[in-house]
């Protein structure tokens, strides 16, 4: 049975729990034990729009109000942070810079990374101000962007509802793009082991077409997400890193045999390629998705921002790995990059058939974590229709919804166009926009909210439109790309 929440009432300095005057909330806790909000189908706000008397309450500590059953250290989260971050998205950043160039795709990656940093840095202090607003120990993402529109312009608080939505969604189309994109990537590393060994054997097929291995797939998908609890997917997480960071220790070994010089690589690749480089970089270093849950369980959330800050070092980290594979990558392998630099390494030797494998068995178990959130989403959003019959409903929606994740990959194979689709999509939505959208419509109308000669909202608007052309121009680029059949 899940526990009711009280609610403080500072005008009658008491507190009230009547559901006629507090718009209960049902909370689960995560892996991690992460207070997670859940709507539950409820067609009301989570919360108030709060009143001014409550608001002036500026004494409100949010974080000395969040009850954690095990908050994390600054360590512990700057882990979770970097394991959050460090993706199936490194092993495409060889393809970002053969799409923009040697020396442009490393002063650009750090570029974009120093973005997407800041947005987070403005979603986190946000949803701070809006936590000491509403009086709420912490919010998620999506709740950050209900409460910045409740609290917000009255004109905007009927937009509440839909702030709240449109995120969700979005998390659900990117994560169950990552999954698509993850079932590509597993077959054809899978394909390229096998057909390396089918030349000389009687018995395995022989150059079989890429979909049959993703069909494969399937039976495997389904009984691996049929696993409700994550708590029993913890082991397959652990092997999933111990087997990636092997992988890519064997690749940098590959990497740095036989370098290039540097003349040789392009240095700028032309403006042409540049949405897709756009659209891969931001797949590879946005990991926006994971920051509010890390810092709502850290026990001195304070120093997740700030300088140095949890942030700011665990990005740099990031930032700086992902550079240093895009540079060399693409020096190692110039313009026979592939959309994963596994793709390209040699076949005919042991060692690098065993990074491929290894890397696939990684991403495969990462499926199904993938696949919890957007499962998670849609599923307390539909199961109020289903009665008693909810165990089966779950089961039935979970095979569905695996199944469609392989048809999408089997319509779309190419993973280099594939990917940068996805991040140009989602990603420049939730990391540039949405953060940029809260922040204006939180200090809105609050005295001096948008600084000096309105240069936060300047600013913010120089992301929304740096965040829209991404979107679109990389959007373009890399349908007609998939259309094309372009690797």
């Amino acid at each position: 049975m899940r526990p009711m929440i009280a609610e403080y009432d500072p005008k009658k300095r008491g507190v009230r729990n009547d559901l006629s005057d507090v718009v209960m909330v049902k909370y689960k806790v995560d892996p991690n034990e992460i207070p997670v909000e859940q709507q539950a189908g409820s067609t009301l706000p989570l919360m108030e729009i709060p009143g001014r008397d409550i608001e002036s309450d500026e004494h409100y500590n949010p974080f000395e109000h969040r009850k954690l059953a095990h908050p994390t250290s600054d360590m512990d989260t700057l882990i979770h942070l970097l394991k959050g971050s460090l993706g199936s998205g490194i092993l495409a950043m060889p393809m970002a810079f053969m799409n923009a160039g040697l020396y442009f795709g490393l002063v650009a990656t750090f570029l974009i990374g120093g973005i997407c940093t800041y947005c987070v840095h403005i979603l986190v202090k946000t949803a701070h101000e809006l936590c000491r607003r509403i009086q709420k120990p912490s919010l998620g993402f999506a709740e950050t962007a209900e409460a910045a529109f409740l609290s917000g312009p009255p004109a905007v608080h009927k937009f509440s509802r839909l702030a709240k939505a449109v995120i969700n969604w979005f998390l659900v189309v990117d994560l169950l793009g990552c999954c698509c994109v993850y079932i590509v990537f597993v077959a054809k590393n899978v394909k390229q082991v096998v057909d390396f060994h089918a030349k000389d054997s009687d018995w395995l097929p022989q150059d079989v077409d890429i979909r049959v291995y993703m069909a494969a797939l399937l039976p495997l998908l389904i009984l691996m997400n049929l696993i409700r609890n994550l708590k029993y997917l913890a082991p397959f997480s652990m092997i999933a890193n111990l087997l990636v960071g092997t992988g890519m220790g064997i690749t940098f070994y590959y990497l740095f045999q036989d370098i290039p010089e540097i003349s040789e690589r392009k240095q700028f690749a032309g403006f042409e390629r540049l949405p897709t480089f756009f659209g891969t970089a931001i797949f590879a270093l946005e990991g926006i998705g994971v920051v509010m849950p890390l810092e709502n369980n850290m026990k001195t959330p304070t120093h997740f921002i700030g300088c140095p800050g949890v942030l700011n070092t665990g990005m740099f980290f990031v930032v700086s790995l992902y550079a240093l594979v895009g540079f060399f990558g693409y020096l190692k392998y110039g313009d026979n990059t592939a959309g994963s630099i596994t793709l390209n390494l040699p076949e005919y030797e042991v060692l690098g058939q065993c990074v491929k494998l290894m890397i696939a068995v990684a991403i495969f178990f990462t499926y199904s974590l993938q696949f919890y959130v957007p499962m998670e989403i849609i599923w307390n959003n539909v199961r109020h229709w289903f009665g008693a019959k909810k165990n089966l409903a779950e089961y039935s929606i979970r095979i569905a919804i695996i199944i469609l994740t392989l048809c999408i990959a089997v319509a779309i194979p190419n993973l280099g166009p594939f990917i940068s689709l996805v991040g140009a999509v989602c990603l420049s939505f939730l990391g540039l926009i949405f953060p940029a959208v809260i922040e204006t419509v939180t200090f809105w109308d609050r005295p001096n909210g948008l600084g000096r000669f309105n240069w936060v909202l300047w600013k913010n608007v120089f992301l929304v439109c740096f965040g829209i052309l991404g979107f679109l121009t990389g959007s373009y680029v890399s349908i007609l790309d998939i259309l094309k059949g372009e690797e």
